[in-house]
């Protein structure tokens, strides 16, 4: 069932960072996107495009250098510190590495407890203890694991861990910032298939942030694909992997391995030629004509417009030009 009720809406978001010589380093520049309430919107793109900068730009974990964050109608920006942080119970973050994300010095009670313990939670001792103890059992794990330290426990558990940690608020919108990307494969499915699990339950909304297109599809309900500070596709995630438009898209999705041999041996594999461009200095035009293998003189020329080119199926190339 579609979702059409706004949790999120993101206009001409941009987060600049000052770097040497007095330059800008342009990570996220100019991005507009809803997300929807219960939705899962995958954010996908190589290394470095700016995709883990936008979810904290959106979590104010960054301070948005222009734009607006608009949550369940409300300006985040226009915002007092102490509002703020009122909305922030309502979003969280799960970030890529379990390994740095936790604290070694805490123990697994003390983890889970400290966002209880900074958003003003008015449990006493006994209840935020079953509450932790609550949470550890909805995410796989049991009280005996509370009185232990983050060294003890294998990737996957330690992931767990920060999940648990992010839903002790009771948050709506959880941003997943490349979940899985640290652990094994065999460990990868079982945390996709967790996060699913506790969307249905809590009727979370999540935004999740990954660069492996072939995990996204499972997850997502729409994926954004992002280049270079930028958003060039979008569409509902079937839609994208049947039919994808922008050539980046199509380049992305040509690298994902089939698992039938006969296909996979027959079929076409994009290569793109070179390397993505400095984020400082990044191409006129379209940013992406650098490296695609359909660039036309107007891709130099002029900013490719954002068009819908199907049903809910958005597109800024100079291909679909309508």
């Amino acid at each position: 069932m579609k979702k059409t009720e706004k949790l999120i809406e993101v206009k001409n978001l941009k987060k600049y960072f000052h770097v040497s010589k007095g330059k800008l380093l342009k990570a996220v520049d100019d991005i507009t996107i809803d997300i929807y309430k219960g939705e899962t919107l995958g954010l996908v793109g190589e290394s470095g495009c700016g995709k883990s900068t936008a979810g904290r730009t959106i979590i104010q974990l960054y301070k948005a250098t222009s734009g607006q964050v608009i949550y369940d109608g409300e300006d985040i920006q226009k915002k007092s510190s102490t509002e703020i942080k009122n909305m922030k119970k309502k979003m969280q973050m799960i970030f890529q590495d379990p390994y740095s994300s936790l604290n070694p010095r805490m123990t697994v009670l003390e983890i889970i407890s400290e966002g209880i313990d900074n958003h003003e939670f008015h449990y006493n001792k006994k209840e935020k203890e079953d509450k932790v103890y609550e949470l550890l059992e909805l995410v796989g794990l049991n009280k005996r694991h509370a009185t232990r330290y983050p060294h003890e426990f294998s990737g996957g558990q330690r992931q767990r861990i920060g999940i648990a940690r992010a839903l002790a608020v009771e948050p709506e919108f959880i941003i997943a910032d490349e979940p899985i990307a640290a652990l094994d494969v065999s460990i990868q499915a079982q945390i996709v298939n967790l996060l699913q699990e506790l969307q249905e339950k809590k009727g979370l909304t999540f935004l999740f942030i990954a660069h492996d297109l072939s995990m996204v599809k499972y997850i997502s309900d729409r994926i954004a694909v992002m280049y270079l500070g930028i958003i060039v596709e979008l569409s509902d995630s079937e839609d994208l992997y049947d039919e994808p438009f922008h050539p980046y898209t199509k380049a992305l999705l040509s690298a994902i391995p089939v698992p039938d041999p006969k296909i996979e041996r027959i079929r076409e594999r994009i290569i793109l030629e070179g390397d993505v461009p400095n984020p400082m200095d990044p191409p006129s035009g379209c940013r992406f004509r650098t490296r695609c293998p359909s660039a036309m003189d107007i891709c130099t020329e002029s900013v490719p417009k954002w068009q819908e080119v199907s049903s809910n199926h958005f597109v800024a190339c100079h291909l679909y030009n309508v």
